[in-house]
């Protein structure tokens, strides 16, 4: 009975000092990694598009231009295509330039793996990219009285009437920011 139990022991210390093979340190599990929504991801855009001549089914492309790690993992490596499409539009009018909003539907990575994903182009006007104030069409001249002066001066201020708009083009290599707008799931990471 000593023998057995003195041979169990032995077994159970070689197999806990074992050595683990390297590929088993390198895998990460099977659940997946949670992108949390409003994360950013810098992008360039890979072709020209514009107000002047797309509409809203029109597909845009854009590019990871830096790794993204989440912990050790290297979840949204560089190089990473994001697809998506224009969700809006608005064409320029008087006193507003054109503006659209970018809707981004899925990731692909290098090795072709597709992720859908729920995001938009960032910018600080609600996700919209253009629509702003033209300048004005003319100016007029006003006082200006400053305090314990009894004299004024003359200043120029923005008329009634603006210009007309102008459409809005994302030129191809423009440096863009995509926001998440829910978590996205990444399942699959390439290993280098």
């Amino acid at each position: 009975m000593k023998r057995i139990i003195k041979l169990l022991i032995t077994l159970l210390i070689l197999i806990i000092n074992s050595p683990v093979p390297a590929d088993d340190l390198i895998l990460r599990g099977y659940d997946g990694v949670e992108i949390p929504s409003g994360t950013f991801i810098q992008v360039i855009n890979l072709k020209e598009f514009s107000t002047e001549y797309c509409d809203e089914t029109t597909e845009v492309s854009f590019m990871a231009t830096n790794d993204t790690y989440m912990q050790e993992i290297n979840i949204i490596p560089k190089g990473t295509v994001f697809y998506g499409m224009i969700e809006s539009m608005h064409e320029p009018i008087i006193g507003t330039n054109a503006s659209m909003v970018i809707k981004i539907v899925k990731m692909k990575l290098p090795d072709d793996f597709e992720i859908p994903m729920k995001g938009y182009i960032y910018s600080n006007n609600n996700n919209m990219l253009g629509g702003e104030l033209t300048q004005p069409l003319i100016w007029r001249k006003a006082p200006h009285y400053q305090h314990g002066f009894g004299m004024g001066t003359l200043k120029y201020i923005p008329g009634e009437q603006r210009k007309m708009g102008e459409h809005l083009t994302v030129t191809s290599g423009a440096d863009l920011l995509i926001v998440l707008t829910a978590p996205a799931w990444i399942t699959h990471t390439l290993t280098n």
